[in-house]
């Protein structure tokens, strides 16, 4: 698989395809994106590659018969056949052989299924092609780990022709380049049903784009986004990844409470810069493409509880299940028993998704049982009380629900554990020391790391990222992952691997 982190990829792939995708005429850029996912996808899984050439074409033929409203029992079909393909493969990949399981196939097989239902709902009001189709669910900057675009997000795109338009009949290419402050705007926010889903506290922040018509404007807004999502991999969760592994190499039995409580901190830490620095990169090639900025990571760390960090936690993911699974089954609308149920519904399949493993249906239920608790127990105290616990929850909660979705080993999984709260579990020799040895090596990486959790940080980027220091800075920040990404490989993104 190209990494977005590898040299190949920033300073071969995505120049040239880039070049190529503007150069195109417009009527023939959708084909360009198309041919150049798929190559991007053949040269990382060359033996899947069918699957996702065959999940494509039937989800197209379906989609033609159930548009603006076909049988549900078809409607039914479909979603139920993509989410036995999602299955099979997970199974495969997990206890046969890992290459069974195309890369990405959690992603492209979501937006299949919520293109399949809005399609039927009359959610998409254009009469689409193959070519759009296909492209939409190949598109290379999210077509292995997200985020998951909706395809009425994907039709915005001012610099392609998507649908059967005629072309004679077709605005030209300079008059859609002329699109007004107020309809570019609108274009690049998420929408409003999207922005009710995260119930964020601001509008404004960095999915908010000034109106630049000009192609070269974009790739200029997606390189700001690409290059600091670039930074939060490379320098800061590829080198959290090496205190995480040492751990791992001492073994969970023998390290002490102090180290493994920083292992949890760390690795929570590791989690969330290399997921949200990927959501960087692919939504900044996004932007340079000319797609909406998707927000996929709202500052989750600055949540009140743990229900609101999960809605700006990989935001995408948990809207679509919020869509698709948790307010068809009745949402919080029929009663406490029911609600109870359907979030036990939502997080049993999330924790599926991302593996079925036992580890990741037990953090799912570990995520259940802690939100439940917040929502009929702790808003029994409001005020203070409701405050401090919740932040406690997002700040202690959240990290020891992480080691539960990092180590898959049930024995391994349960001496953590014992190291974490040793008073459970029989005492045994352990280096008193080993925390500030790690603390002495790794605290370069921990401070920023910790210092870059606080919102304040962004707000003081997305007041100033206009202004030539912050330019200088971004190029100072890229060439120093350039520097060690020359030195060292990177990591594969955590992500990639659902």
């Amino acid at each position: 698989m190209i990494n977005f982190s590898d040299l190949t990829f920033i300073f071969r792939f995505l120049p040239v395809f880039i070049v190529v995708y503007y150069l195109t005429p417009i009527e023939y850029r959708t084909s360009t994106l198309l041919i150049g996912s798929l190559m991007f996808y053949a040269v990382g899984d060359l033996k899947m590659f069918p699957v996702l050439c065959i999940a494509v074409v039937i989800n197209y033929l379906f989609s033609k018969a159930l548009k603006g409203g076909g049988s549900k029992k078809l409607l039914g079909f479909i979603v139920l056949l993509d989410a036995l393909m999602l299955v099979e493969f997970k199974i495969l990949g997990q206890f046969v052989d890992n290459s069974f399981m195309p890369i990405g196939i959690s992603f492209f097989t979501f937006k299949m299924i919520s293109f399949q239902i809005d399609n039927y709902r009359g959610k998409i009001d254009i009469e689409s092609r193959f070519l759009d189709v296909a492209a939409y669910f190949c598109m290379f900057p999210q077509i292995v780990s997200g985020p998951i675009m909706r395809y009425q997000d994907y039709t915005e795109n001012p610099f392609l022709r998507i649908g059967k338009i005629d072309i004679g009949a077709a605005v030209d290419d300079e008059e859609k380049k002329e699109k007004s402050e107020d309809e570019y705007v609108q274009n690049n926010k998420v929408s409003t049903e999207e922005l009710e889903i995260l119930d964020l506290d601001t509008k404004e922040g960095m999915d908010k784009l000034e109106d630049k018509p000009s192609f070269l404007e974009y790739i200029e807004d997606g390189l700001r986004f690409f290059i600091i999502g670039l930074g939060m991999k490379v320098l800061i969760a590829d080198h959290l990844s090496m205190l995480w592994r040492d751990i791992g190499t001492i073994g969970y039995e023998s390290i002490s409470t102090p180290l493994a409580w920083l292992g949890a901190a760390t690795y929570s830490m590791e989690l969330y810069y290399d997921f949200w620095g990927y959501s960087l990169m692919a939504a900044g090639i996004g932007v340079m493409l000319g797609f909406p900025f998707i927000i996929n990571f709202a500052q989750p760390y600055k949540s009140k509880n743990v229900a609101e960090f999960y809605r700006r936690w990989h935001a995408t993911l948990g809207s679509w299940f919020k869509d698709y699974i948790y307010f068809p089954l009745g949402g919080s609308r029929k009663g406490n028993f029911r609600t109870v149920i359907n979030l036990l519904t939502v997080w049993l399949i999330t924790g599926f998704w991302h593996g079925v493993t036992f580890n990741f249906i037990l953090w799912g239920v570990a995520i259940f049982v802690i939100i439940v608790c917040e929502r009929f127990l702790l808003r029994k105290f409001p005020g203070i009380i409701e405050k401090i616990f919740g932040r406690v929850n997002v700040f202690v909660l959240i990290p020891l629900t992480w080691v539960i979705f990092a180590i898959s080993d049930v024995n391994m999984l349960g001496d953590y554990f014992k190291r974490l709260f040793p008073f459970f579990g029989a005492g045994i020799a352990v280096n008193k020391g080993d925390f500030m040895k790690n603390l002495q090596i790794y605290w370069k990486v921990l401070l920023p790391g910790a210092v870059l959790l606080f919102p304040q940080v962004y707000s003081f980027f997305e007041k100033n990222r206009k202004k030539p220091v912050v330019s200088v800075v971004l190029l100072v920040l890229f060439w120093a992952c350039v520097y060690s990404l020359s030195n060292a490989a990177g990591n594969p993104f955590l992500y990639f691997k659902f």
